[in-house]
């Protein structure tokens, strides 16, 4: 994986190939969905820049982040998981690997996905969930004190 690129369109082109390989007869596959990521930007990360965003498949929903940089995932100890702090919350994830993706790493939404009756509340959801994760920054509150205000140096 090229960590300039946002990964979207990889992610969709593996989880896609999965779905018609691996997931083949599988029953817990959801009809009324299809692979999609959502919302995926950089973020500076504990450990450095990652991408972070969103992964829908027909069989779950997971929030992942991938390098974008190297070395900058956070290490998990074997068969465990790592809390990494997000700006919005600290949340649990496992380490996981795809031969044509490499490292990454995974918090799970929702697994099995089959409460979602289409595709546009489960995307609704996931773009809900990044919002919550990663706050539109505030503006800074204006400097009001007398010594401003007359144009003073504090």
């Amino acid at each position: 994986m090229n960590p300039d690129l946002d990964p979207s369109l990889q992610l969709e082109q593996l989880f896609r190939q999965i779905e018609q390989t691996r997931m083949q007869g599988i029953p817990i596959l959801n009809p009324a969905l299809q692979v999609q990521s959502i919302g995926f930007q950089q973020w500076d990360g504990p450990h450095g820049q990652l991408w972070v965003g969103v992964l829908l498949t027909p069989w779950f929903m997971n929030l992942l982040l991938l390098p974008a940089a190297a070395d900058s995932l956070p290490p998990v100890p074997p068969g465990g998981e790592v809390v990494v702090a997000l700006p919005g919350d600290a949340l649990p994830f496992m380490a996981g690997h795809e031969d044509a993706l490499g490292d990454y790493r995974l918090c799970s939404l929702f697994s099995p996905v089959l409460q979602f009756t289409d595709q546009a509340s489960a995307c609704a959801t996931a773009e809900e969930v990044l919002k919550l994760l990663f706050p539109p920054a505030q503006p800074a509150a204006p400097d009001l004190s007398r010594r401003r205000l007359f144009g003073l140096r504090a």
